[in-house]
């Protein structure tokens, strides 16, 4: 069945719908509850920082690295096909994972898990597109599907915690393997198959090209301070991260129809947008990464006690992504992004007076400003990306943004153990809450960037250098910063199918692509 098929021919249409989000489901809790395991994983296995680092980050890398051609895949050999195979690929991945009996293994599991989970959420939201083709109705299946992602967030933590506590860190695997099979079993019986009417070519060495690129970059930051930051493996990694990212460069300036067309970049609002979702995530991937440790390796609480403290965070984030998708429709993005980098900076500022006595009322209220913050930051990144992008674009900035976000997860996993000399060891020290401060002075200055980004990104030479691209790109074709404001207004929402990604917003849709817990 081609993309243009009427709705119509949808049966079960809202089945449809509980079928993708429960795709959704299974993998943001997931990645939420493997954080507040990680403690539990440490001591099992007798494992280093890095490892546990390794344990985050492979399975971003992998995500970031295959998030746009698992879309491109799946448009061209079919949306169902390839969402049964991630959700077979990501429950393997899962079962494995629970009998995992190193941390090397483990790591290696979460690859395998990442694969799958590349194919799951962005080709879910093809196949929501594709079913609900009403604008209305696609509206408030896509306002669906972004409330799964609130709960994900609200209670990925708590079963996280409570699978820890009572059967021990591989239940949080074992739970996705039933949720996995029944999605199986239902989108073979209910999901109709459906491709694009236009396919983009595949580009298989830009994309052998990104994971080399990433994983040297990675891998360089993770195992530099064990290895030494002068030997020769730390410095061929860094080296290999430099000729990676030269050669995917020059290869894809010269091809037609790139992985990623580097023309985006020209524009000052995308670039911004880029910029912004890496130090955003970047200081989310340290801040749930440190924050878990300290929470379970210095003051002592249950895995479940720790992941019950997160949940004034997940409510802000909930409440302010609700409210950040209306202040894109009606104030623009430059507000929202002030506002998420000013809380987000006093959240890192309160961070910088944290000790082992903290009192725990003020680490609660840190959670609640810093989850005022990133919820307020997701919609505006997506927004900013795709504003003046012609609509046959769109689908492929946001694509780039998400990918973006999750490149952003595991750099700033990678520097929080390099930042806080956790790296180098598997103990972690008495002088570890000091040891932080250096990561949350780096995550104000981020703010400060984003800050000002924002700023630059709505300037008199940021909407020039738009135009320039949107020209340039698609000439003639109505700018997609016109969808995205009706969208964002609760309007007509628009999706590229090149991706498997959303163009647009709508008000709805307050997490665009993915969030740091959202996992892909």
């Amino acid at each position: 069945m081609s993309e243009t098929a009427p709705g119509a021919r949808y049966r079960h249409s809202y089945l449809i719908l509980g079928i993708c989000c429960m795709s959704l489901l299974v993998v943001s809790m997931d990645s939420m509850a493997v954080n507040v395991a990680l403690p539990s994983i440490r001591r099992d296995f007798g494992s280093s920082v890095a490892g546990l680092q390794w344990t985050i980050d492979a399975y971003t890398l992998v995500l970031a690295s295959f998030l746009i051609l698992s879309g491109s895949t799946a448009d061209r050999i079919g949306r169902r096909s390839t969402f049964q195979l991630g959700l077979a690929i990501f429950t393997a991945g899962s079962l494995l994972c629970s009998v995992a009996p190193g941390v090397g293994w483990l790591i290696a599991f979460r690859i395998m898990q990442a694969l799958g989970g590349s194919m799951l959420n962005p080709v879910a939201m093809s196949i929501i597109t594709a079913t609900f083709t009403d604008p209305a109705r696609r509206a408030r299946a896509v306002g669906v599907w972004s409330a799964v992602v609130g709960v994900s967030m609200a209670i990925g933590p708590l079963v996280g915690g409570a699978l820890t506590d009572s059967v021990g860190w591989r239940g949080i695997f074992w739970i996705n393997i039933p949720i996995g099979v029944a999605a199986i079993v239902l989108t073979f019986l209910f999901v109709p198959e459906s491709r694009s009417g236009r396919r983009r070519r595949l580009d298989p060495l830009g994309q052998v090209l990104v994971a080399v690129m990433l994983g040297g970059l990675i891998a360089g930051l993770i195992e530099g301070p064990q290895l030494g930051w002068t030997s020769p493996v730390t410095v061929a990694l860094f080296l290999l991260f430099v000729v990676a990212i030269t050669g995917f460069i020059v290869w894809e300036r010269r091809r037609a129809e790139p992985l990623i067309d580097l023309r985006f970049f020209h524009s000052i609002p995308f670039s911004s947008a880029v910029l912004t979702a890496l130090a955003g995530y970047a200081s989310n991937g340290a801040f749930l990464f440190l924050i878990t440790l300290y929470l379970q390796e210095v003051r002592h609480l249950s895995a479940f006690e720790a992941g019950l403290h997160t949940l004034p965070m997940a409510i802000a984030q909930i409440v302010c992504s609700n409210i950040s998708g209306r202040l894109v429709g009606t104030r623009g993005t430059r507000l929202p992004l002030m506002l998420s980098s000013s809380a987000l900076g006093l959240a890192a500022i309160m961070l910088t007076r944290l000790s082992p006595a903290t009192p725990m009322l003020l680490i609660l209220s840190v959670f609640l400003v810093y989850g005022i913050g990133q919820g307020l930051l997701n919609a505006p990144i997506t927004t900013t990306a795709v504003s003046g992008m012609p609509p046959s674009q769109s689908g492929s900035a946001a694509g780039v943004t998400s990918t973006a976000r999750q490149v952003g997860t595991s750099l700033g996993v990678a520097v929080a153990g390099t930042l806080t000399g956790l790296g180098a060891g598997s103990q972690i020290g008495s002088d570890f809450t000091l040891q932080t401060h250096r990561m949350w002075w780096t995550m104000l200055a981020l703010m400060a960037i984003i800050f000002a980004l924002s700023w630059f990104a709505d300037s008199a030479v940021g909407r020039r250098s738009r135009e320039r691209i949107a020209h340039l790109l698609d000439e003639g074709q109505r700018p997609a910063s016109a969808a995205i404001s009706a969208a964002a207004r609760g309007d007509v929402n628009t999706f590229s199918s090149g991706t498997g990604l959303p163009e647009a917003s709508v008000s709805g849709t307050r997490q665009l692509g993915y969030s740091s817990t959202e996992p892909g």
